[in-house]
């Protein structure tokens, strides 16, 4: 066929392909297929900030979405904003996940997931010499253990199912420590030196553990801590937050819902070859090149 031929035929399929591109934009059909609708996920920490944006991000997909917090409140709004997409099944459950009845609760609604989203709020800020045995237990169930122990109860149904995608939500303090925020950065650390031998182990089966490590992202407990920092120093929280804004490179905060988009792309079918890794978002804070 000549150059000639195929440009002709192409000219004509035209109005097709534009009403074709029409119906689809008009449908919300997406450029890129992440291949993850019918999929199942377990989202924690999921009725507001960036456990929120990734629950959000994943029903967009089509993944039927099992949201995990605290407070049932928060549960039912955050239910009726993914519901109202359109998209995919919506569970939740009211659970403290660091507790054994917590996760207990969570497994009993959505016993296999192919998708596990672990997040679970930071502990308190302040000085290590006050920080008791208590304090460490704490810390260590809520951003350590209760994670290890859901990826203990899921892991080998994702092996058997050649699928899975496990997304730990830690701290940009992993990579670059803060000093008030000792609790954390031992406990977070710690989970992130566990992560990295498991990984290595379960690649060969399609099941990837991934770190995503959140810088200022624009939620309520950054906001919280803004104000906390200032009355520290004696500023106002909005000159306060002025200021860490000209720390950023990207001069501004992060938004949840690009922090969930970039948590969906890691669950995605194309991202297989990607484990074990520590994945920072800070809009380009930290400093150094690894």
């Amino acid at each position: 066929m000549s150059s000639v031929t195929l440009i002709l035929k192409f000219a004509q399929s035209m109005p097709q392909l534009w009403g074709e591109f029409q119906n689809r934009h008009t449908r919300g059909a997406k450029t890129v297929d992440l291949h993850l609708h019918g999929k199942r996920a377990l989202i924690c920490g999921a009725s507001r900030g960036l456990g929120y944006g990734c629950a959000e991000a994943l029903a967009r997909e089509g993944v039927a979405v099992t949201l995990v917090a605290r407070r049932q409140e928060d549960l039912d709004q955050a239910r009726a904003k993914i519901e109202a997409l359109g998209s995919a099944p919506v569970q939740i459950v009211a659970a403290d996940i660091a507790t054994a009845e917590g996760r207990a609760a969570a497994l009993a609604v959505c016993p296999t997931p192919d998708i596990l989203v672990t997040n679970a709020g930071g502990p308190k800020p302040g000085d290590f010499r006050n920080f008791t045995r208590e304090d460490w237990i704490a810390a260590l169930d809520a951003n350590m253990l209760s994670a290890i122990d859901l990826i203990k109860s899921t892991i080998d149904a994702m092996i058997a199912a050649r699928f899975g995608r496990i997304v730990n939500i830690t701290s940009g303090a992993v990579k670059s420590p803060i000093g008030v925020l000792g609790l954390s950065n031992g406990a977070r650390a710690g989970l992130t030196g566990f992560v990295g031998g498991l990984a290595r182990e379960v690649a060969a089966h399609n099941v990837t553990i991934n770190n995503l490590l959140p810088g200022q992202f624009d939620t309520e407990r950054l906001k919280t801590t803004h104000a906390a920092a200032a009355a520290a120093r004696g500023m106002e929280t909005d000159a306060y937050r002025k200021a860490a804004i000209g720390m950023i490179p990207a001069r501004r905060f992060g938004d949840p819902a690009e922090f969930g988009a970039a948590c969906a792309f890691l669950c995605s079918a194309q991202t297989g070859f990607i484990t074990g890794q520590n994945i920072l978002l800070d809009g380009g804070q930290f400093p150094g090149l690894l």
